[in-house]
């Protein structure tokens, strides 16, 4: 079996890839708990001063795996809570992360790009949070979209569902900048990295730690809440009876 998570590491540099391209890189509780095995070998790797995130295949992640939460019971809580273990350790990740993303970032997708230090993208990409038009709710991401594009505008962006492009996710301010196509993408992904390498480690790490603290990223409450939250809604028969029309079942 592939490992779900690869991690590459070129000097500076680590490049962490979600490995699921046949499900669009949903996030699945397997493919969560890859993640945060790799980013704990991340966190204790000194000679990495910058992580960039992306995904391999034409989506960067689909968001979480609907399949696998569409029975209720106890998964949406196994599964969110994770995620939400997930977002707080890659930002408290001492390297500085860029995420890359190359493709589709719905829901917790996107959330995952938020959750970056920052995020670049390609102007056809789609970005968003469609989950209330699914019966379903983003509270576990939703702190990170606040942090990064300010509670304005994530409020319009999550409480009107669907997607946008990348070139309005940056004039949005979700992503920090859009290349004109994914081969751009590319060479921005490179060229964004090695400039952030160019930085000092202790400098970098010390500056992360500081935001973090001013923007509250340090205080796991809202995140953790919001798992719940977004569980409470899944298990409900609003979200299961909208899940068994998009994918069957009784």
């Amino acid at each position: 079996m592939a490992e779900l998570a690869l991690i590459e590491i070129d000097g500076p540099i680590a490049t962490l890839r979600l490995n699921r391209p046949d499900s669009r890189n949903a996030l699945s509780i397997d493919l969560i708990a890859s993640l945060r095995e790799r980013v704990q070998e991340l966190r204790w790797d000194p000679a990495v001063s910058v992580v960039v995130i992306t995904g391999e295949g034409r989506a960067f992640c689909a968001g979480m795996d609907l399949k696998q939460v569409q029975s209720g019971g106890e998964t949406p809580f196994e599964l969110l809570g994770s995620l939400a273990e997930l977002t707080l350790e890659i930002r408290s990740l001492p390297a500085v992360v860029l995420g890359s993303v190359q493709g589709a970032a719905i829901g917790g997708g996107c959330g995952l790009a938020c959750v970056c230090d920052l995020a670049i993208t390609h102007d056809d990409a789609k970005l968003g949070f469609p989950e209330v038009d699914l019966g379903l709710c983003p509270a576990v991401v939703a702190p990170w979209v606040v942090r990064r594009m300010g509670a304005g505008r994530a409020r319009a962006l999550m409480l009107q569902g669907g997607l946008i492009s990348g070139t309005k996710a940056a004039t949005l301010g979700l992503v920090d900048q859009s290349a004109e196509s994914r081969e751009a993408l590319s060479e921005l992904t490179e060229t964004t990295a090695k400039r952030l390498a160019e930085g000092g480690p202790e400098a970098l790490r010390a500056t992360k730690s500081l935001l973090n603290e001013i923007d509250g990223s340090d205080d796991p409450t809202l995140v953790r809440e919001g798992a719940k939250l977004s569980a409470r809604v899944i298990a409900g028969d609003e979200a299961q009876a909208a899940l068994r029309a998009k994918f069957g079942g009784s």
